[in-house]
């Protein structure tokens, strides 16, 4: 088994790690290496580290035949996710949308064992309409979703049920949540950067602002397992699953999950003044039953001991 990484970030370095860990050697492709900041997650050494465009199909093709590649995990993302594609619609489209197509036709035409694309619980929060009653005859019969990034989301899970509908490509979809975890380079999108900027002007003495929704978080730690096993799953039922903490945490529990690690934190809810995004407020947490019957999923880390984990991090680097 050789494993493919599309996408060698946030999430990206926590799998490599778990794969690491497990023996194997994984590839690890990327626009952009960050070689600094992988090397703080996973020891460099041990995975092979390329450079690559999953919007060129030809230089994806090389590295799959070079690197005699079997299973590929899809995880490159758009700068700042789902505010980044509100800012750059067709750039979010481009790579959501016809990333992954590239990664699913070249599953079609080399035969690769399975496909593990990164979607989004904006699906189940993003939504808006399905008046119809999900009569299909009815123009409103279904929920559509109600930003750029939701609505590539529910195109590449589309696609890739229909290259495995059609073309036999085994195909899985994992839904995170907003992620937050370790990671010191560039990218990681809008929640887990307001997450990690909240944790460390609170370690300096500075005043943190916790986001002022609830918001169904993931450890970064905990979306890579929820991956790994999505992966090396056998005999699965279905193909889309949920991948998050199972809660919401709202902005006095993220308050009290802080203070519980860091008591002396100072803290305030509202909106940053550095410019960092507003969050969405989200009003149901998604359900991990699926998930826990078919791939043995259950989060390590619920809020309190992501923040624990993350401080502890955040202390080693500096």
């Amino acid at each position: 088994m050789a494993v493919l990484l599309v996408g060698a970030g946030l999430v990206g370095s926590q799998i490599a790690r778990i794969l690491v860990e497990k023996g194997e050697r994984p590839v690890l492709m990327d626009r952009a290496p960050q070689p600094k900041a992988l090397g703080q997650i996973v020891d460099l050494t041990r995975v092979t580290l390329v450079e690559g465009d999953v919007l060129h199909p030809l230089s994806l093709a090389g590295i799959l035949q070079e690197h005699s590649i079997t299973e590929v995990v899809h995880l490159a993302a758009n700068p700042m996710l789902t505010i980044g594609a509100q800012k750059n619609p067709i750039g979010s489209i481009e790579l959501n949308i016809m990333g992954t197509a590239n990664v699913l036709e070249a599953a079609r035409v080399f035969k690769l064992k399975r496909v593990v694309v990164a979607s989004s619980n904006v699906l189940s929060h993003h939504i808006q309409g399905g008046e119809g009653g999900g009569d299909a005859m009815d123009e409103e019969a279904f929920p559509r979703p109600q930003s750029i990034y939701a609505s590539c989301k529910q195109a590449i899970e589309s696609l890739g049920l229909n290259y495995v509908r059609w073309f036999g490509v085994d195909f899985v979809a994992v839904r995170y949540g907003a992620v937050a975890g370790p990671w010191g380079g560039a990218g990681g999108g809008g929640p887990s950067n307001v997450f990690l900027t909240l944790l460390r002007h609170a370690m300096r003495g500075e005043e943190g602002v916790v986001p002022a929704a609830a918001l169904e978080w993931v450890y970064s730690k905990d979306a890579a397992m929820g991956t790994v096993l999505a992966l090396q799953a056998a005999k699965l039922k279905n193909r889309v699953f949920n991948i998050t903490m199972g809660t919401l945490t709202s902005p006095e529990d993220l308050i009290l999950a802080v203070k519980a690690v860091f008591p002396e934190a100072k803290l305030r809810i509202g909106h940053a003044a550095d410019g960092s995004p507003a969050l969405s407020n989200m009003t149901r947490a998604s359900s991990l039953k699926r998930a826990k019957e078919q791939l043995g999923y259950a989060p390590r880390y619920p809020m309190t001991a992501a923040v624990r984990d993350l401080f502890e991090w955040i202390q080693n680097e500096t």
